[in-house]
């Protein structure tokens, strides 16, 4: 008989100790790895955050630079100063900023109630057939040119508002005592309201667009729970899909008025672009970004091209301030929320 190799108790402890110090030493170099992709994956992704800070802080500091010469000849009174006459060099931003302000409020307060009918008729109301083209269809307004939207505005709304709205609104609400100045004076088709309801069609399908995403993301089980509750349509958007959903809600009008203030093309179309101030907004007049592109590339002048600087870092604190304000409002909103 062959004799067999014995194999002790030694040996198979031994093998195992060894077979555990390899899978222990590859352990580590996996965890080494890992530890070396995450700084790597840190250190970048850190970088690609602070770049968006460094560009917004020099986007800042080019303004500011090129802005200087304007506000050291007429100080913090250029904000409020009404003359724009570049053949003197005098410049104010008074009418700049009256035009982006009035034609944004007009355009967001046409816009918000119409794109919230529209986000809840797709969501709540509108059949299932019917939801997807139509939803579509509002998402492709967005992707409608700003110029396109001029165009069109200034050879087809221009004239029909001039002829037909117009003349009805000053012979109605125009004799109203108070109000009734803001709809007086030439009735030409053109000018700060025209431009706001241009404004107002070009950022419907945006806010359309968000809020009907975020009335989407409620869950089923909480409408379905107010229904079987006996509550409204109208009862359950107010109670439970508002409340769930208010954060988007508000980016999305956010959103709009971003682009709203922005906007060039689209306003520089129609809204005339005539240096004058005006209570009546039929009357026309200019806003920042219209200032700016008709402007910008005709400047003889150094004070002139600071002057457009000036009312260029003017639109971006107002942006900023706007921005600022809708947070700190979705902020308290938040820490008051449960204690009604």
């Amino acid at each position: 008989m062959s004799a067999h190799p014995s194999v002790t108790v030694n040996d198979l402890s031994d093998k195992a100790a060894a077979e555990d110090a390899r899978h222990y030493e590859a352990l580590r170099g996996t965890m080494r790895n890992q530890r070396i992709q995450d700084f790597f994956f840190h250190k970048i992704t850190l970088l690609f955050a602070a770049s968006v800070l460094l560009v917004l802080v020099g986007i800042i500091i080019s303004l500011a630079i090129g802005a200087a010469p304007a506000f050291s000849q007429f100080g913090p009174g250029f904000i409020t100063r009404v003359e724009w006459d570049p053949v003197n060099d005098e410049f104010g931003a008074m009418i700049a900023i009256w035009g982006t302000l009035a034609t944004s409020i007009i355009a967001l307060a046409v816009a918000f109630p119409i794109s919230f009918g529209i986000a809840l008729f797709l969501t709540e109301i509108c059949p299932a057939w019917l939801r997807r083209p139509l939803g579509t269809a509002v998402e492709l307004l967005a992707g409608v040119p700003s110029i396109i939207y001029g165009m069109w505005g200034l050879f087809v709304f221009a004239p029909l508002f001039a002829e037909y709205v117009q003349p009805a609104l000053k012979e109605t609400i125009g004799q109203l005592p108070i109000i009734g100045a803001i709809f007086q004076g030439p009735t030409m088709g053109i000018g700060i309201m025209t431009a706001g309801l241009i404004l107002a069609i070009m950022i419907i399908p945006f806010i359309a667009s968000v809020m009907r995403d975020v009335f989407e993301i409620v869950p089923t089980v909480l409408k379905e729970s107010a229904y079987g509750l006996g509550c409204t349509r109208w009862e359950v958007v107010r109670k439970v899909v508002l409340p769930y959903t208010r954060n988007g809600v508000v980016g999305g009008v956010m959103l709009g008025l971003g682009r709203a203030l922005g906007e060039t093309m689209a306003v520089t179309f129609v809204i005339g672009n005539a240096h004058s101030l005006s209570a009546s907004l039929f009357s026309p007049g200019n806003s920042i970004s219209s200032t700016l592109a008709n402007e910008f590339a005709e400047a003889a002048t150094a004070l002139h091209s600071s002057s457009l600087f000036a009312l260029a870092l003017i639109l971006f604190g107002i942006t900023f301030i706007v921005l600022s304000a809708a947070k700190l409002m979705l902020v308290g909103m938040s820490r008051n929320e449960g204690t009604k």
